[in-house]
């Protein structure tokens, strides 16, 4: 990242920078394998509307500092003083909220580059990205059951969509450590690579996908949101954006590169 320009942020535990193509969001708290406090939390909206602003990012990847962790979930220790009341609690719960939601509406693709572990909030927010790439050597899992705490019902619904009922169950009920091959064969991750190659794998993912038509990704990624709402789905909405897809430059662009045999320029309008 020699030329990325740093965006700045609130918080010191997160970290934020555009490189090209790429908006790279950082969980920075590696001494403690990146578990995610209060504070992180309110900074994953800032940065993520940051880099939906820009036009010049293309796809936002999310990665923890260090080797050890992608993220190992929340931050206990801060729990003392952000959840120690029913009024911290209630706000701790709206900021985390708020980041998912951030995640789960941005318009662009995002991707979690994972190495290590990759634990409770840490799955949380993974399965909240359109892509999964991890090493060889990351684990995931959720030890709720561990802990003797309750999940959520729309995170359940993210893990279920993502794995089906058996596996979302088999992962709370064990509550153990799954292996990246296993991850993968329940399609929990969609590659695994070798942990050297993370980054390069996952830089070159992104210049793939960058290349592409922007709205043509918004579409999609909007379009399967309503699929998997299943009969509550706005169809409506669907055909708009199909519709603007057609009425945009960038088909224009497509059609006239196709035809002159040369790589399309998209602009996303």
């Amino acid at each position: 990242m020699n030329d990325a320009v740093t965006v700045p942020v609130t918080s010191p535990h997160m970290l934020a920078e555009i490189d090209g193509p790429i908006g790279w969001m950082t969980f920075n708290k590696p001494e403690r394998r990146n578990a995610v406090s209060l504070d992180m939390w309110e900074a994953m909206p800032e940065i993520l509307h940051r880099f939906e602003d820009d036009p010049a990012v293309r796809v936002i990847v999310l990665k923890g500092a260090g080797d050890k962790a992608f993220v190992s979930g929340a931050d206990i220790s801060q729990f003392e003083k952000s959840r120690s009341s029913e009024e911290s609690n209630a706000h701790y719960d709206r900021m985390s909220e708020l980041a998912a939601k951030a995640l789960g509406e941005c318009g662009k693709p995002t991707i979690a580059m994972i190495r290590g572990y990759c634990i409770g909030g840490g799955l949380a927010i993974a399965i909240g990205c359109d892509i999964r790439i991890a090493t060889e050597g990351s684990k995931f899992g959720i030890p709720a059951a561990r802990l003797g705490l309750g999940y959520g019902a729309p995170g359940v619904k993210k893990l279920v969509s993502l794995v089906g009922p058996s596996f979302t169950k088999e992962i709370f009920f064990t509550a153990r450590h799954f292996s990246a091959t296993e991850a993968q064969g329940m399609g929990l991750v969609n590659r695994v690579v070798p942990d050297a190659e993370l980054e390069d794998y996952t830089r070159n993912y992104c210049a793939t996908i960058a290349d592409n038509a922007p709205k043509t990704m918004n579409t999609l990624k909007r379009t399967v949101a309503e699929v998997v709402r299943g009969h509550e789905a706005d169809w409506g909405l669907c055909d708009r954006l199909v519709k603007e897809c057609f009425a945009s430059q960038d088909f224009i662009e497509g059609r006239r590169a196709f035809m002159e045999k040369r790589r399309p320029v998209f602009r996303g309008v």
